[in-house]
Formats: structure tokens, sequence, C-alpha cells
């Protein structure tokens, strides 16, 4: 079903939901709600019949929302409430993939143990884990069964995405799970070359104490 489809049928259905709220503002509740992790309100449109895996403008679900913003309790809610944990945005992302990019290590756990995929083709919650997301999600995705080599969709390896966004932690990770260092991008790229590039010295002596050369 188109996703202008899907939020028209929503908005029909929290008129009719809370008759006492205009569409638009019945639709922000909701929003405002998964926000700032309400369970209460939250629960209460999910039991007069809305859909728990209701998606915002974008096209993210109530439980990539969640996730991203690391609600633990309301993650759990809305996984009770069958939320699905392997439903991707439009743009490929998934609940595991928010969680892992802002470093919520407590709700990735909770959606790996409730069928969260790790490895799928694409971006994975590795490389945003790498890029941004800290050494502990690194390690506990490996730990999982994540790929310390796998290329994203520009070329680049969780330790090349470390080293693009300056994450020394998250490379140290990677270097300790024996992550490769030798692997090269589309242009020549190396984990090496792009700390190099960047000027960032303690990555590069990391790198280079692991090995690295040029």
């Amino acid at each position: 079903m188109a996703l202008w489809r899907r939020l028209r049928l929503l908005a029909l259905a929290l008129c009719v939901l809370a008759p006492g709220l205009g569409v638009a503002q019945s639709y922000e509740v909701l929003l405002k709600a998964v926000n700032r992790g309400d369970i209460k309100v939250v629960g209460e449109l999910l039991d007069q019949g809305l859909d728990p895996n209701t998606a915002d403008g974008e096209g993210n679900t109530l439980l990539m929302t969640a996730s991203r913003l690391g609600h633990r309790d309301l993650v759990v809610f809305l996984i009770e409430r069958k939320a699905s944990v392997k439903r991707r945005s439009p743009h490929g992302d998934t609940a595991l993939m928010f969680a892992s990019l802002k470093g919520q290590l407590g709700v990735a756990r909770l959606l790996v143990e409730h069928g969260a995929e790790v490895t799928h083709g694409g971006w994975t919650p590795l490389h945003y884990a790498s890029f941004e997301g800290g050494a502990e999600l690194v390690k506990f995705l490996i730990e999982k069964g994540a790929d310390k080599n796998g290329l994203a969709p520009n070329g680049f390896t969780p330790l090349m995405l470390a080293a693009r966004s300056g994450q020394l932690e998250a490379a140290r990770a990677l270097l300790h799970e024996d992550a490769d260092f030798k692997v090269k991008g589309p242009k020549g790229e190396s984990a090496l070359g792009i700390a190099r590039a960047l000027k960032n010295a303690e990555l590069e002596v990391l790198l280079k104490r692991a090995g690295a050369v040029d």
C-alpha cells in the first residue's frame, strides 16, 4: 500500500478514534506521545484500534522512533503489541539501525532478543554504530554475528566509517575484533588514509599500531 494511502487511512482512523480532536491534531498527539515516550497515551490509541506499525510522514514506524530516542519501556510495550522489529523505512532503515546510530545499547539488545536482524544487505546496524553509535554497540553487534568487514553501499567498511567520523573508540573496538584495515574503498581509500586526510592523529596512531601502512 502506498505511503500516502496509509497516512490517509490513519487520518481517518484517528478522526473516529479521537472525535474530540481534529485529524491533524490527533495525528500530532500520537507522534508527540511517542517522541516523549508516553506509554499511556500510545496505549490508549492502540486500545482503540490503531495499528502498532503506524508510520509518521517520513515512513518511520512508532517502534523506529521510540528506538532512536531510547524509550526502552515504550519499545518493550510496542513489541508486546506486535510492532514489527523487521520493518524498514522508505530509506531502508530498521528500528535496530536507528538504535545503533544513536548509541541506544539497551534498546538494541531488546530488539535483537525479539528477532531484529543484525546482518542483511545494504547499510547495516554495524555500519551505523561504527559511524556514530559507539564502541559498546560495535562490540555487541559483532558478538551477535555482524560482519565486521561488510561493505556499505558506499563501499566503506565499518572501520572506514569509524575513521570517517573520527570515532576512535569504535575503531579501537573493531580493530580488537580483527577488522581488516587493508580494505580499500571505491576510490582507493583506506581507514589510515581517511584518518590522515582528516588530520586525526590519535586514530592514525591507533591504526599504525595495529599494522596499517601506507
